[in-house]
């Protein structure tokens, strides 16, 4: 939400105002319909030829990361940015982005409505995008980007895994997360590789509310807020974790294509679960700006996570993120 805005009604209105009004300076004419898109870190309006992210300049930068890499990224993978910058009303600033419209609609997190056969198609489709993506060697302002150290909750190695998970203990006050879960975190903390590498460029958050997709096929990888430095295995967790009944599938599509073993797979996708876990669950105990629901999501993942081991039974996981 746009801080000090007023109420969260009045603060949808004036994004929406500066949604319109970039949109129809880009374009030249009135956008038409802009219809509001559900986003936790922005305000975001859709319109038939164009998208605009808003944000209160004095929030969070990460528009600004996406919008500096936006020039550099490999073609026809991410919607084209036509404008962006600052815009002032009613005394304060803020920041936005505006996309051309890409064709398409996210198949959205955990594929709700999707079958196997199309989640297999997706998952094919996306690791053959996200090839690209990696295999891609940035230089100048965007290697600049891409190599700034972010609090992203992922997986760094095994000493940071081991130093978040002291910290929830640490932070758990009220002993709302019980021994054997943290012993639990601490077994798959004990079992990471020692490092996590930084060669290569990841989106680092590709989960399936950030592709579109008309008729099957992909068509935009969205959101490039997170991009960083990272290892491929940082963004196949995300294809993989976030692929709802069908994770057991699409792992086995990953595997194929990368040919990286599924039991490596899964081990790496445990690891890199248990730090997005760890690292929320930390957040919630010690953020009173954290939303309620999120300690209780978390904890019930947890659990599954470790009493239930979902990454090592035949139908592994649920959506994990």
């Amino acid at each position: 939400m746009l801080v000090g805005w007023g109420s969260t009604l009045a603060a949808m209105t004036q994004a929406q105002q500066v949604a319109r009004a970039v949109a129809t300076g880009v374009l030249g004419r009135d956008p038409g319909p802009m219809t509001r898109a559900e986003s936790i870190s922005h305000e975001v309006f859709v319109g038939d030829e164009a998208v605009v992210k808003v944000i209160g300049a004095g929030e969070h930068p990460r528009l600004e990361r996406e919008i500096g890499l936006g020039p550099f990224l490999p073609a026809g993978l991410t919607a084209p940015l036509l404008s962006s910058g600052v815009h002032s009303i009613d005394g304060g600033e803020v920041r936005y982005a505006c996309y051309a419209r890409v064709p398409g609609a996210a198949p959205g997190m955990g594929l709700p409505g999707v079958d196997e056969v199309t989640a297999c198609s997706l998952a094919e489709q996306a690791v053959r995008r996200l090839s690209l993506l990696h295999g891609w060697v940035p230089d100048g302002d965007a290697s600049r980007i891409l190599a700034e150290r972010l609090d992203h909750g992922g997986f760094t190695g095994r000493e940071g895994l081991l130093a978040e998970i002291e910290g929830v203990a640490v932070a758990d006050r009220d002993g709302v997360v019980s021994p054997v879960l943290l012993d639990g975190l601490r077994g798959i903390g004990e079992r990471a590789s020692a490092y996590a590498s930084r060669e290569v460029p990841v989106h680092a958050d590709c989960h399936w509310g950030n592709w579109l997709a008309a008729d099957g096929i992909l068509t935009a990888l969205l959101d490039f807020e997170w991009a960083r430095f990272g290892e491929p295995m940082d963004d196949w967790f995300f294809v993989i974790a976030d692929s709802g009944e069908h994770v057991a599938a699409v792992l086995d599509v990953v595997a194929g294509l990368t040919s990286i073993s599924p039991e490596r797979l899964r081990a790496e996708c445990e690891v890199r679960e248990a730090s997005y876990v760890t690292a929320d669950i930390r957040l919630a105990l010690t953020d009173p700006g954290a939303p309620g629901w999120l300690l209780p999501q978390r904890l019930a993942r947890l659990n599954e996570l470790i009493m239930e081991r979902v990454w090592w039974r035949s139908g592994a996981g649920t959506r994990a993120i």
